[in-house]
């Protein structure tokens, strides 16, 4: 982790804010600087662009079922969907450093879009206005719950070893993530992972990614300011020399030792005029018509649940981190962070990208040194370039930003020898939040096992009653979540 140079001090009083930003991001009071925000921010912006490129491939490859795909047409506009799904996490991550000053950045989240794309606008006579439209109204069913009070109760209810546990299974989880997008690690066969392919490394994009995460360990370990940052660019200038002498291509069943996701080589142009159109793109309560009332109030709670614990998450982690939480294990202006996490899933659908929030891999950024909204305001900002320079982002590959994942992994790992070990009360709850969630790439399914492993351990102590209500309530919504394939049947979805 990068380390922030010792607060100038007057005797024993902290140095006083510098300027209008200072003041405005408590940059100084948090024991950063803008020089660090603006890091953090832009290696957060490394580590998630990737979804510039693969949530178009996820939600823009497939048709609904009316034949038509995204944005209208008989054939994919791949470019249409990069724009708006940059455009959106731009203003969204500029939203959250402004209202909720914590550094944590949005865009369109993995695993609800590709349920958007493969259940939902797959439902019979369902389009894809139809399916942004269920997005739009599980967003208005969280900031209810955000205005309410209801989610931030929730939050609070969650006991302070579960909040430690769900910070490190993520740690494990991001670390995996950055793992499998550098083809480190692939689905084995016989065994559900393997050492890259056929059990040993090999490839120049593994390679690459070694020397990329050799690169990020030295720097960490010598504490060199921004060296993560470093450990992303030096990492691509390699990739680029590397595809240009070898001419490695994309990975595919004809070459697997290819790259994950892009392709790194110098574009012909850095400029594109992005193409907004696809904005606006959807119908509020079109999937009533088509597939009736019980039916969507299913699948917006299937969304919505996971929409709803992926960032709390998400906000212990990069709280933890940062050091920013409080003795409950509860971040500075939760609510505002609710609030806009909210506004993103209601701004996604109605962008048509799918529905946005809070990315772990913010905590990339907070392990180069951030600590303040100015970092999520510099990610929006890059994203809104993004949508302008595409060519460029699209030359920065998994391989080289796979390393800053696996270092920030270990970072919070690290705040295992935290939790109570010694008293199984606590710690079968805490491991079951934690493994699970690498275990089935799943943060809202490692959530979910701890939750009911907390209330059934309580209930076998005799000590039900120690148990907040609103615990009881969140473990009976996951038993649910986790029988929805059966229940979804039973219904004829």
């Amino acid at each position: 982790m990068a380390t922030t140079p010792p607060e100038e001090k007057v005797g024993d009083a902290p140095a006083a804010p510098r300027g209008a930003i200072d003041r405005f991001f408590q940059i100084t009071e948090r024991g950063s600087t803008i020089g660090n925000e603006i890091r953090g921010g832009l290696v957060t912006f490394f580590t998630m662009s990737y979804i510039i490129v693969l949530n178009p491939l996820i939600i823009g490859t497939l048709p609904d079922s009316t034949g038509q795909f995204l944005g209208g047409g008989d054939s994919p506009n791949l470019a249409m969907i990069a724009a708006a799904t940059a455009l959106i996490a731009g203003v969204l991550s500029i939203t959250m450093g402004l209202v909720a000053n914590f550094p944590i950045a949005l865009a369109a989240g993995l695993g609800l879009n590709a349920v958007v794309a493969y259940t939902i606008a797959q439902l019979p006579g369902m389009t894809w206005a139809d399916a942004m439209g269920v997005v739009v109204l599980e967003g208005l069913v969280i900031l209810a719950l955000v205005l309410t009070g209801f989610r931030t109760a929730v939050f609070r209810a969650v006991p302070r070893s579960l909040k430690g546990a769900i910070g490190v299974g993520i740690g494990l989880f991001i670390a995996l993530i950055g793992f499998v997008n550098a083809g480190f690690v692939h689905q084995g066969q016989g065994t559900p992972l393997e050492l890259g392919t056929g059990g040993s490394l090999s490839g120049w994009p593994v390679l690459v990614f070694v020397v990329g995460l050799v690169a990020a360990v030295v720097l960490l370990v010598k504490k060199v300011r921004g060296g993560l940052l470093y450990a992303v660019v030096g990492t691509t200038v390699l990739a680029l020399a590397v595809e240009a002498w070898a001419k490695v291509g994309a990975a595919g069943a004809d070459n697997p030792t290819g790259w994950h996701q892009n392709v790194p080589s110098l574009p012909d142009s850095a400029f594109a005029v992005p193409d907004l159109s696809l904005l606006g793109q959807f119908s509020l309560l079109g999937a009533v018509g088509k597939i009736g009332v019980l039916a969507v109030v299913v699948l917006v709670f299937s969304i919505l649940l996971a929409d709803f614990f992926d960032t709390m998450g998400t906000m212990v982690a990069v709280g933890q981190e940062a050091k920013l939480l409080d003795a409950e294990g509860t971040p500075p202006r939760s609510k505002q962070i609710l609030v806009v996490d909210s506004l993103a899933a209601v701004a996604g659908g109605m962008g048509s990208v799918s529905s946005n929030t809070a990315y772990v891999e913010s905590t990339s950024g907070v392990a180069e040194g951030a600590r303040t909204g100015l970092a999520s305001v510099v990610t929006g900002v890059a994203f809104l370039l993004a949508t302008f320079l595409s060519p460029l982002v699209a030359m920065v590959p998994s391989e080289a930003a796979a390393p800053v994942l696996v270092v920030v992994g270990f970072l919070m790992v690290s705040q295992v020898a935290d939790l109570d070990w010694k008293s199984p009360e606590v710690a079968i709850p805490a491991f079951l939040t934690l493994a699970l969630m690498p275990f089935t790439y799943s943060i809202s399914v490692g959530i979910g096992a701890g939750f009911i492993a907390y209330v059934v351990v309580k209930v076998a102590l005799g000590r039900a009653r120690t148990v907040h209500p609103l615990m009881w309530g969140a473990a009976a919504a996951f038993v649910v979540y986790f029988a929805l394939g059966p229940i979804q049947q039973a219904l004829g979805l």
